[in-house]
């Protein structure tokens, strides 16, 4: 399997200002393989701990943070010679470990040639516990589940991801029908990696879903894991409605959707816990597309999706069948996966700030209005051929962008300010705006 994420852990390595790395992201996007695989690539040899399975290697940070005496404790416990120069050290599941955490900051003022890349799962709910945070001290790298081209690689079309990444739309035209069957696949299995392997070893679309099956499974016990135990049902009731959020057609969350009667205050924590955690992210809407976006976000209008297409489709119940029938799994559900798709890989591209925007009376809405360096672009997302475009015309002519992106199943066309994007080539966006 090919991450991308490996060509940027290469540049922190060659970085001459390099500090302690920290990867965040949701269980199983693929943390530990990323690591393992960065230190038996690129190092002589690589040192590991895993604070959930090795407890007792806590006790080697809790007495003081002397880089040197926790380097000689872990040199006993791997039998290896840790050298600066030539060992990766990784700390994986490092929000058990609070005083690991903790340990970067000494490593980065005392030690800073030893190369340390921790990972967390739950990081971001662990950082509000009062614990002690190594601010200023520590990079930062967010890891998502597979992009649709880190897909493609997994399914040896290294070919077909270069042929996108070139922009000749002639030739990209060629092998439409080839895509399409690629995005339909993607629509199902998703982007988490054992599903990916396990589907381009066997094609076994069963194992897929029960692979998915055991990811949600994971999820819901680390409800009760890591929260109180009176926040839990809140968590479980609010993940449970979001399939019901993203299939209507209006998909601002809706907190009565959660049960009856429900009210903002009452769940805002959940909400939270799984934002933070990476399983949901949170779109707002935006009253004026002016920069900076976060200026005129309405925090009290958003969307909230899914952290992966494939685990959407487990949550309501796609029917494997549904890969034969045609183009049909990218109307299903209200184009829910398409838009749920397209968010997935603006995120997963580390260069956009996403919103968007509706009109007040909520005559138009724009599925998208991304912020990229210094440009504000509308997006609008169609899950078929239909290049009727109302809301994105209401918006251009309210607001006159430079350019207006509509990506849906039609072929690339620049008509003016509109331009055509595949679906299948969103990943590529950047090199047209």
């Amino acid at each position: 399997m090919k991450r991308d994420k490996l060509d940027d852990l290469i540049k922190w390595k060659n970085s001459s200002n390099r500090k302690p790395l920290l990867i965040r992201g949701a269980r199983q996007v693929g943390k530990t393989w990323l690591m393992r695989e960065f230190g038996r690539r690129f190092y002589k040899q690589y040192v590991y701990v895993n604070f959930e399975k090795d407890k007792h290697l806590k006790l080697l940070f809790k007495e003081d943070f002397d880089p040197d005496r926790i380097i000689q404790g872990l040199q006993i416990e791997s039998g290896l010679n840790i050298n600066s120069d030539n060992t990766l050290l990784i700390l994986d599941e490092i929000q058990e470990s609070p005083e690991a955490l903790n340990s970067l900051k000494y490593f980065q003022e005392d030690a800073p040639d030893y190369n340390i890349v921790a990972a967390g799962s739950l990081l971001g709910v662990a950082m509000h516990s009062g614990s002690s945070f190594p601010v200023g001290k520590i990079a930062f790298m967010d890891l998502y589940p597979l992009s649709f081209p880190e897909f493609l690689k997994a399914m040896k079309e290294d070919n077909i991801v270069n042929l996108l990444q070139s922009g000749d739309w002639g030739l990209i035209a060629a092998f439409k029908s080839r895509l399409m069957n690629r995005l339909r696949q993607y629509y199902y299995v998703g982007g988490m990696p054992e599903a990916v392997a396990i589907f381009a070893e066997n094609r076994d679309l069963k194992a897929v879903r029960n692979i998915q099956k055991q990811i949600l499974s994971a999820y819901e016990q680390d409800f009760s894991k890591h929260t109180p135990a009176s926040l839990v049902p809140r968590i479980r009731m609010a993940w449970n409605s979001l399939p019901a959020q993203l299939t209507k057609e209006n998909k601002k969350f809706v907190y009565g959707l959660i049960k009856d009667g429900a009210r903002a205050r009452e769940y805002e924590l959940a909400l939270t816990w799984l934002i933070d955690c990476g399983l949901a992210y949170k779109i707002h809407r935006i009253s004026k597309p002016n920069i900076p976006l976060k200026a005129y976000e309405d925090p009290g209008a958003f969307k909230l999706f899914v952290v992966d297409v494939g685990l959407l489709a487990v949550l309501t119940d796609l029917d494997n069948k549904t890969l034969i029938k045609g183009n049909e799994i990218f109307t299903e559900f209200k184009g829910a996966l398409t838009e749920q798709f397209v968010l997935q890989q603006l995120v997963s591209a580390d260069k956009y700030k996403i919103n968007y925007w509706s009109a007040k009376l909520g005559t138009a809405e724009v599925d998208f209005v991304l912020q990229y360096n210094d440009s504000v672009i509308p997006l609008e997302v169609k899950a078929e051929e239909n290049l009727h475009s109302k809301s994105l015309k209401v918006y251009h002519e309210k607001f006159n962008p430079s350019i207006a992106i509509r990506t849906s199943m039609s072929d690339y066309r620049k008509i003016d300010w509109l331009c055509n994007f595949p679906l299948y080539a969103i990943n590529f966006l950047k090199q047209e705006i």
